[in-house]
């Protein structure tokens, strides 16, 4: 009784923070038989990888040997195949080992993809394409995640301490669970049009408030950033369908083919009459367009009309009052000599 009340055992309350609990390590001991049936999974992977995984291929083997499991890549399908043998005691080896082949096919380098293989590393490959209808959104909240050079998705990675790449129409995270949940989080919301800058900010702000003790038992919604989306106002189009006035009688019956040939006297008309009016109209219609095109033709050949330029005469810079004055005074002298 006195080792069930010691305060090493006894656990009062939930647990605050579940990835902080240590499980026990899974050995060799703990299943000294093996297992009793074989796995085997099997990968695609594209023609550009087939060269990086000929190079990589002899340590991905000598890296699944030690866990007792053999691997095989078929060039001529284009597959990568992973299985268990009778030395194998780890049951959960293979799920890790298939983890890794997908890795590799999906352009993670050998070095970020085989952590896969140990305990307290997991990947996740997140599918973002169904996030958007429109191509060209989807490629702008794909290099909005990126970020300009990079600096987005290494922001991320040193927050999370995961790898993340961005490839195609999927995005492949390794590292722990923990940070795997949060990159999870951000790609979504960044195909949800919310920046990833808001949970960037969070996650430093969190990291922060984890140093402080007195924060521990409190909430910390004050302290992070709150995205509140924002209905944009969209451009209206110029032209206004304007509404007819409401009536209650239906609109008029739309006149039949026979309504009109009545109207214009042609129901009376015998068919070789008929036959002779629709050519005479269509000979018609042929020599008005003939003169149209004619005309378009001659348009080359018609001078322009040359603007009459009007000369205005001169205005004299006489002035006729100073000049009169000057008159004046030369006949009064005239008169006095």
């Amino acid at each position: 009784m006195d080792n069930l009340d010691s305060e090493d055992e006894k656990v009062e309350g939930p647990i605050e923070n579940a990835w902080a609990m240590k499980i026990p390590k899974f050995t060799e001991k703990d299943n000294p038989h093996g297992l009793l049936e074989e796995s085997k999974f099997a990968t695609l992977f594209p023609k550009y990888r087939e060269q990086y995984l000929k190079e990589c291929w002899p340590l991905v083997q000598k890296v699944l040997k030690e866990h007792h499991l053999v691997a095989e890549l078929d060039l001529i399908e284009g597959s990568l195949t992973v299985k268990t043998t009778r030395k194998t005691w780890d049951p959960y080896i293979i799920i890790k080992a298939r983890d890794l082949m997908k890795l590799l096919s999906r352009s993670v380098p050998f070095e970020q993809a085989v952590r896969v293989l140990d305990d307290e590393i997991g990947c996740d490959i997140i599918k973002i394409n169904s996030f958007c209808r429109k191509k060209e959104t989807f490629l702008k909240r794909r290099q909005r995640l990126i970020g300009p050079n990079g600096v987005t998705l290494k922001s991320i990675e040193l927050l999370t301490e995961c790898y993340v790449l961005v490839q195609g129409n999927t995005v492949a995270a390794v590292g722990p669970y923990k940070g795997l949940i949060q990159v999870r989080r951000i790609v979504e919301d960044t195909m949800k049009n919310i920046h990833p800058m808001y949970n960037i900010k969070s996650l430093m702000i969190k990291r922060e408030l984890m140093k402080d003790p007195r924060l521990k038992n409190e909430s910390w919604d004050r302290f992070l950033p709150s995205f509140k989306s924002k209905n944009v106002p969209r451009k209206q189009p110029k032209n206004k369908v304007k509404k007819k006035p409401y009536t209650p009688f239906p609109p008029p019956q739309p006149e039949s083919k026979i309504d009109k040939e009545l109207a214009t006297g042609e129901y009376f008309l015998k068919d070789e009459q008929k036959r002779a009016k629709r050519r005479h109209e269509k000979e018609e219609k042929q020599v008005q367009a003939k003169k149209s095109k004619e005309e378009e033709r001659k348009k080359d050949f018609i001078p322009p009309q040359e603007k009459v330029h009007t000369e205005k005469p001169a205005e004299s810079s006489i002035d006729l009052k100073s000049f009169k004055a000057k008159v004046k005074k030369a006949s009064k002298f005239n008169k006095k000599g």
